[in-house]
């Protein structure tokens, strides 16, 4: 049967729909509610060392985001590392299997809509709830530093903190793919919540043992050669960085750490003339490219998949 119309006619109104849901539930207001106490409570805790590099450090807004209370409490952007996955496998755990629950999917496909624009329209109402949220956290904690060091960011401070907002924002749209992905693979809501947390844990907790144990195997030392350390190293790497943790946590330190200069293996022979200093916000932006690029990828990857695993699925009455 050939299609009428645009295959993403309807996916506005699916979109309105959900977000309208998304942002009105008593599930995204307890999580608005830890993330903001979150942000609120690491600038407290840290702004009193955030103060004292007033007038030593060009860029001392961003130590809102990066500086940890000691051993005890990580930095702001450590927290969001660990809570922006929650929130997104939180939105999208079971944005599918609970029309299939309900009853509901033979209806919505029934009115002139698409499962093109149906799946579509619910990850983009997940997504904008999720940039809704961070947006408004961003705005929330530089407000707030604002009030409590008496003076306000610089324009490259502002668009660094900017910058990390939008790889914000593409890190918790990969795990809302992998919920929804989950979400499409199993009917039951628990078992979806219950794989999009395995991974998530996986990446969080257990990856770095996984590297450890793999990157001898495919790459072994040759203690005969000295070149196959440098091997050894850039394949664990390579491996580290098919974690979105990993991703996000360079793209974090090299928008917000102006001073970084590489994410990699640095050679000594490559540090002869380097000249120390802040990285412009252009090159801190080259750098990191390949990270943002890849989490662009893990969200349009882990879509697509859900996308045909959707379509394949036969809707009953």
């Amino acid at each position: 049967m050939r299609r009428e119309g645009s295959a993403l006619a309807g996916a506005g109104t699916v979109m309105m729909k959900e977000l309208g849901d998304n942002l009105s539930s008593t599930r995204m207001r307890l999580l608005e509610l830890l993330v903001f106490l979150t942000g609120a409570g690491a600038v407290f805790a840290t702004i009193g060392e955030v103060r004292d590099a007033v007038g030593e450090d060009p860029f001392v807004f961003l130590r809102i985001f990066t500086t940890a209370k000691g051993e005890t409490l990580p930095s702001f952007a450590a927290f969001l590392g660990f809570l922006i996955p929650i929130v997104a496998i939180a939105l999208g755990f079971d944005s599918v299997n609970s029309e299939f629950n309900g009853k509901t999917m033979s209806r919505i496909l029934a009115q002139p809509i698409y499962r093109d624009a149906l799946l579509f329209g619910k990850f983009m109402a997940g997504l904008t709830t999720l940039a809704v949220m961070l947006c408004a956290l961003w705005i929330f904690v530089i407000g707030l530093a604002i009030l409590m060091l008496g003076l306000p960011p610089g324009g490259e401070e502002v668009m660094r903190g900017l910058a990390f907002l939008i790889a914000s924002i593409a890190y918790g749209g990969a795990w809302l793919a992998l919920a929804m992905l989950f979400s499409v693979s199993f009917r039951s809501a628990a078992t979806a919540a219950l794989a999009s947390l395995a991974v998530w844990l996986l990446f969080a907790f257990f990856w770095n043992m996984v590297v450890t144990v793999l990157t001898p195997v495919l790459a072994p030392v040759d203690p005969y050669n000295p070149m196959s350390v440098l091997h050894t190293v850039e394949v664990g790497q390579a491996l580290s960085r098919l974690s979105p943790n990993t991703l996000f946590a360079e793209t974090t330190l090299a928008f917000l750490n102006p001073g970084t200069r590489s994410l990699g293996l640095v050679l000594t022979s490559q540090m002869q003339g380097a000249i120390s200093g802040p990285l412009p916000f252009s090159e801190s932006v080259a750098l990191v490219w390949p990270q943002v690029t890849g989490l662009l990828a893990t969200v349009i990857g882990l879509f697509t998949v859900a996308y045909v695993m959707f379509q394949r699925q036969e809707v009953r009455a």
